[in-house]
């Protein structure tokens, strides 16, 4: 737990799931530069200036931990956060809850449902993705009025030109402040005579950019060969298949007839539904933090799966909400970044709840990077772990849930 002090008052946060091990921060500098801009005290240039209007609709875009909504939820009128990421919208529960603040005190949104149809000060919290970004600003775009105050907020390694160019062109004009601590600020005039939202994606009042997009896997992707991929903004390598999962596709695992699949930490859920493709009578679980990435896994096996083949979309903690012992197959490709932290934390969580998800017997088969090591991780849980296949960067491997 960690304290975000501001002119509002102190905030103990967390991030989730909550480890008393974890020394990464759930607010970054770039959260404490925005508040203080939105309570009057650092103006774009760093002077002293009038506090924002928070009695409209206070939209909050990609709010990592919550640190912002919970902040705001005591001084605006139940803002709005938008966000990808099924860990974010649960640690701001339990941000809110902390900090005193009723249930409804905040409305909680995914970048996939509606936004709200007015919005009087739109906060962004620059992602890693400008394809989100881009989505994003396109899908609120039209909720935006000449009176609207848009502000972005990120690290100054995380703010390029081509994210001042997104808002410019989405927004309006577009400018920045003094760096303060790392951080940034972008504010941003709307401007909906000159936003350009007419390419390449419908017109503005659809409030749609370019997103999803839909490519075919060649011949040479193994079990994915003809697969139709579809890809919703802000899916790693959303315009073409990652290497790593194209290595794992020339090596994927027959499921045994009937059995249940878990896709862990799905993306755009091609190894689910090369799976089902390979075997119809399977049951697939997709699983997936973000809630882009759910959206784009079943999009993917709609477009590919036999009829009637059965398949789950979830968006969650790895496999908690999976019930022990009533999977065969876990296929992962772990991510190890957690924004812009490197961290073994993630894969560790799902394979420890890939082990108590499995049957006696099942089957844990993992793709990462050589040097990650992930075989030292398997064995301690899994008391084994087989190299399937190998190449210079990458390698699949295998572990078995034994009777205990």
């Amino acid at each position: 737990m960690n304290r975000l002090s501001t002119s509002w008052g102190a905030y103990d946060l967390t991030r989730f799931p909550e480890d008393p091990r974890d020394q990464l921060r759930a607010w970054s500098a770039a959260d404490a530069y925005l508040l203080r801009h939105l309570a009057g005290e650092e103006g774009a240039r760093g002077e002293t200036g009038a506090a924002v209007d928070l009695s409209g609709t206070v939209a909050v875009v990609g709010d990592r931990w919550g640190a912002l909504t919970t902040v705001l939820a005591g001084h605006a009128r139940v803002p709005v956060q938008i966000t990808d990421s099924f860990l974010a919208q649960q640690a701001t529960r339990a941000n809110l809850a902390r900090a005193g603040h009723a249930p409804d005190a905040a409305r909680l949104l995914t970048t996939r449902d509606t936004p709200p149809a007015r919005i009087d000060v739109l906060l962004v919290r620059v992602p890693k993705s400008l394809a989100l970004l881009e989505d994003q600003l396109h899908r609120l775009a039209p909720a935006l009025h000449e009176g609207t105050v848009v502000v972005g907020a990120g690290m100054v390694t995380e703010i390029h030109t081509s994210t001042l160019e997104l808002f410019e062109r989405l927004v309006g004009p577009t400018r920045t402040s003094l760096a303060r601590q790392k951080a940034r600020l972008i504010f941003s005039a709307p401007d909906l005579g000159a936003a350009d939202l007419s390419a390449p994606g419908p017109s503005r009042g659809a409030g749609t950019g370019p997103w999803p997009r839909t490519y075919v896997l060649p011949a040479d992707s193994g079990a994915g060969a003809g697969l139709t991929v579809v890809n919703h903004a802000g899916i790693f390598c959303a315009d073409r298949l990652d290497i790593g999962t194209r290595f794992f596709l020339k090596h994927l695992p027959r499921a045994r007839g009937g059995a249940h699949v878990v896709d862990l930490g799905c993306g755009n859920g091609v190894l689910g539904t090369a799976a089902s493709v390979a075997d119809p009578d399977a049951t697939v679980t997709f699983i997936d933090e973000s809630f882009q990435a759910v959206a784009s896994a079943e999009a993917t096996f709609r477009a590919n799966a036999a009829e009637g083949a059965t398949a789950h979309f979830v968006a969650g903690d790895a496999l908690a909400a999976v019930a022990p012992g009533t999977v065969d197959l876990v296929l992962n490709n772990p991510p190890f970044h957690s924004h812009q932290a490197t961290t073994g934390a993630t894969a560790w969580r799902m394979f420890g709840g890939a082990r108590a998800a499995l049957r006696p017997g099942g089957e844990l088969w993992v793709i990462g990077n050589r040097h990650l090591g992930y075989h030292v991780k398997l064995r301690k849980l899994f008391g084994n772990a087989e190299v399937v296949a190998s190449d210079p960067k990458f390698v699949v491997l295998r572990a078995v849930k034994g009777n205990r």
